[in-house]
This record gives structure tokens, C-alpha cells and sequence, in this order.
């Protein structure tokens, strides 16, 4: 019987009888692909015909404790999927080329193998010996339950599955595997959501529930590659984020169906693989000795998911010889940057017209909260003074165009912690604690405008 063809678009997922240079569904160009149709089945090409059916179940009776999750070790990588490893659930991370993917994925092996779980690596970019190599680098000594498998076939991983009936499966990377039932190329959108669907279907299965965790490719916007629908399949979406050049990691859940999204867990990249930074804020503090003050430096409480991480804020404030002075700021976008140094001169009578503004977060941070605005100001301002701020003192607020400090989430969160960390001082927005709030040891200043800040922290070091 004579074989049929659709054309199917790897964009929408639009079909036609014919090749269209464009599609007339969601407007791409070049991207349709030609699927083969088996004529005999009645259903799609790749798809069961046996399959069984499903009964319902009541939904109190789902058994939904702490035990069916894996619990690793790794602190950080509990924290963002919310307690551990579901044992039916199916993860992806994705990260820039060399963020260390593989690296992480190495180690939660390692982990999960030390609790007697089987796990199973299948890596469709490196050989047997490149795995091997990492993992004598970054492991103390490697467990037997680890089984490794260098191959682009899915059907040989499904294979392997049903032989050696691992508790954990490492997909690295989704894009390089296929099926041979679909001819598409390994990459293509749907070789890499069949292949999704494949190992959604394994993590699932009732009797004999597995949890899956699958690297995706990131394209040059910072975005996963492929179609969303890769997203939609799976329980949880990370993101692994940081420079080749630069220690620090940051692992985000964007997607999380048995936690909270937002929450981060932060890594340090050595040679010993990646190390959990348990103690952020002391990690983004630079350490001086007591009274040591330093022009340019200020502090400030950021939230990240649940935690609460202390930052400090350097600045860099220099004469420009050209006409247009620089505004660089590493840590938060350049017009971010813009807006805070015009509120500066303008509400706080100080003149930056003629000199370069350079802003960093120590341990390279990213700054998105608006809490850190004041933070940012009055280490501009101490660096234009050179007058060294106390390191016992935190600035906490949001500056609005008209100069006035804004109320910010979790203020009395904010302060507690500062209170149990020893810090003595705190600048907030006026009326940015409820009545009655008392603490420990911080003495909490409460201050309507930016110049009131400048004011009471330099007792008028500065003349414009």
C-alpha cells in the first residue's frame, strides 16, 4: 500500500496536504516538515492502539505524603523543588553552554545513588569516558548504582529502562535524542516532544512510578529552545543561570508544580564541581574588621523565594574627561541605573553630570527588587563624599521619582533577620513597620525622603 505524507508545521503544529513556504496559522517561514502517515493504523503514526484505560480515583484518597519524594543532600537543590526529587515527576533545566548542567546533574546522581536509588545517566553528548573523566574530578568515589549510557537513540534508553529499572533517569540533552518511528531529524520539534512524551509516560506509570530529569538547550535570547509545549509537559522548569567566567550559580524554578516558584538555590562552580552556598548573605558581605570604613559601600536585604540575603552594593564614582560620562552597572540594568542617579541629583542636590557612575553587587549578584534603591543611592553618595558608611547599617526602601522612600513586602521579615545577624541599624520608609513592632537589638530609623536619609546618615559631611 502506497505510503502518505502530511506537512506538518514545527511552529504551531499546523498540517497541510502540501509544502507552504509559509504557514498561514502562525505566519513562519520554512517551517514545515514532512511526517509519514502509516495507512493502516488508525491512529497516528507513533501512537498506541492498546492503550489502556485509565479509572478515576477519588481525589482524597491520593496518597500525597513527604515519602514520595527523594531527598538529596544538596540543600540548595532541595530548596527550589520544594523538598526534594517527586518520585513521578519530570524535571528539565536548562543554562547557557558551560553554566554546569551536567555538572549538577553529575552530583545529584552521586546523591541520590548513595541512598541505594538506581539512576540512570544516558548523555547523547558525551562519551562514556567524557562522564567518567567529570566524575572522578568532582566525585570523592563513585557508587555502583549509577549506570551510564552514551547513545542518541530513545528507543535504546527505553530499553535500558526496562532492564535495569532505575529509580532516577538523567536525560542529557533532550535535543540530541530520536525515535526511529519518526523521521524527523534529532533537534527537530517533534523527535524532541515525542521523545518528551516517552519519558512522561515511564515517570507516570502507576505501578511503577520513576522521576526524570532532562536537560533542554537554551537558545541566544536566554529562552529554552523549542516549542512551549516542552514546558507544558513537564512538572518543573529550571534554570541554571551564571558567566563561565564567574563562580557564582543561580537555580530558579520558573515552573513548579510541587512548589513555589521564585525560589532560587545559589551554587559556587570550583573544581570540585558545584558547591551549595548554605550561608548566602555572608557570601555576598565582604569581611572587615570592625569600624573599618570603606567609601562606595552599602547594604541592603533582598528576597529570593522564601530567603531573605543580605547584599552589599559597591560603588564607583569618578571624574569623566568626555562628554558623555558612563553609567555601568553589572548587577541591574543600565536604565534602572539611569533613573536612581537622576533622582540622585535632583532630589538629592548632588551633581553627576561630569563624573562615571559604576555599580557592582559583590559575588555578582543580580539586582530586581526595588528594595535595594536607597541601598544603591547612598553608596553613590559615600562614594562622592568618601565617606565610609558603618557595616552594621542596612538601607531598606524603594525611592519613588519625587524622592520619597516607598513602603517594600516583608518589611518586619527584613528586619528580624537583620536583628538575629547582629546589624544595629536599619533605614526604612516612614511607616514601613506596623505599631508596636519591637526588636532585639536594631534600632529601626524610619524617614520620609531620600535628603532626610543623606542627612541623618552623613550629618552634612557633603556640600554641593
Amino acid at each position: 500500500m502506497k505510503k502518505k505524507t502530511v506537512f506538518k508545521c514545527s511552529k504551531c503544529g499546523y498540517e497541510s496536504i502540501r509544502w507552504m513556504g509559509r504557514c498561514s496559522e502562525c505566519n513562519s517561514w520554512n517551517s514545515f516538515e514532512e511526517i509519514e502517515i502509516d495507512p493502516k493504523a488508525k491512529t497516528p503514526k507513533g501512537k498506541s492502539q492498546n492503550k489502556k484505560r485509565v479509572s478515576p480515583v477519588k481525589l482524597h484518597s491520593v496518597d500525597t505524603d513527604a515519602s514520595q519524594r527523594i531527598e538529596t543532600n544538596i540543600g540548595e537543590f532541595n530548596r527550589v523543588l520544594g523538598g526534594g526529587i517527586v518520585k513521578d515527576s519530570v524535571t528539565i533545566v536548562t543554562a547557557r553552554p558551560g553554566a554546569g548542567k551536567s555538572t549538577l546533574l553529575l552530583e545529584i546522581s552521586n546523591d541520590v545513588a548513595n541512598k541505594g536509588y538506581k539512576v540512570l545517566y544516558a548523555s547523547g553528548e558525551e562519551s562514556e569516558t567524557q562522564i567518567s573523566n567529570r566524575a572522578n574530578r568532582i566525585l570523592k568515589w563513585i557508587p555502583e548504582h549509577i549506570w551510564i549510557l552514551s547513545d542518541t537513540s530513545m528507543d535504546n534508553v527505553l530499553e535500558t529502562v526496562e532492564e535495569i529499572d532505575p529509580d532516577l533517569i538523567i536525560i542529557d540533552s533532550i535535543q540530541t535524542f530520536s525515535l526511529d518511528e519518526f523521521d524527523s531529524r534529532a533537534g527537530s520539534p517533534i523527535q524532541t516532544i515525542e521523545c518528551a512524551n516517552a519519558l512522561v509516560d515511564i515517570a507516570k506509570n502507576k505501578n511503577r512510578p520513576r522521576a526524570v530529569i532532562m536537560v533542554g538547550h537554551m537558545t541566544k535570547a536566554n529562552e529554552m529552545a523549542g516549542l512551549r509545549t516542552l514546558e507544558h509537559l513537564v512538572d518543573t522548569v529550571l534554570y541554571l543561570e551564571g558567566e563561565s567566567d564567574e563562580e557564582l550559580r543561580t537555580l530558579m524554578a520558573t515552573k513548579n508544580r510541587f512548589g513555589r516558584t521564585g525560589e532560587i538555590g545559589l551554587f559556587s562552580m570550583s573544581e570540585e564541581g558545584m558547591i551549595p552556598i548554605d550561608n548566602p548573605s555572608e557570601y555576598f558581605i565582604t569581611k572587615r574588621e570592625y569600624g573599618e570604613l570603606v567609601p562606595g559601600s552599602a547594604l541592603s536585604v533582598i528576597k529570593e523565594g522564601s530567603r531573605l540575603i543580605i547584599v552589599e552594593i559597591e560603588s564607583l564614582v569618578s571624574h569623566s574627561f568626555t562628554p558623555y560620562p558612563s553609567r555601568i552597572g553589572e548587577c541591574l540594568r543600565r536604565d534602572q541605573l539611569s533613573t536612581l542617579i537622576s533622582i540622585l541629583e535632583q532630589r538629592g542636590n548632588i551633581s553627576l553630570y561630569d563624573k562615571n557612575v559604576v555599580i557592582k553587587a559583590t559575588g555578582g549578584l543580580k539586582l530586581s527588587e526595588q528594595s535595594v534603591n536607597l541601598a544603591i543611592i547612598m553608596s553613590i553618595v559615600s562614594s562622592v563624599v568618601n565617606k565610609g558608611i558603618p557595616n552594621d547599617v542596612v538601607f531598606i526602601a524603594e525611592v519613588g521619582l519625587t524622592g520619597e522612600l516607598k513602603k517594600i513586602p516583608s518589611m518586619e521579615a527584613r528586619i528580624r533577620e537583620l536583628d538575629r545577624m547582629g546589624f544595629k541599624i536599619a533605614y526604612i520608609p516612614k511607616d514601613g513597620l506596623k505599631k508596636n513592632v519591637e526588636f532585639e537589638n536594631i534600632q529601626v530609623i524610619q524617614l520620609k525622603t531620600l535628603q532626610d536619609v543623606i542627612d541623618h546618615v552623613f550629618r552634612g559631611s557633603f556640600r554641593q
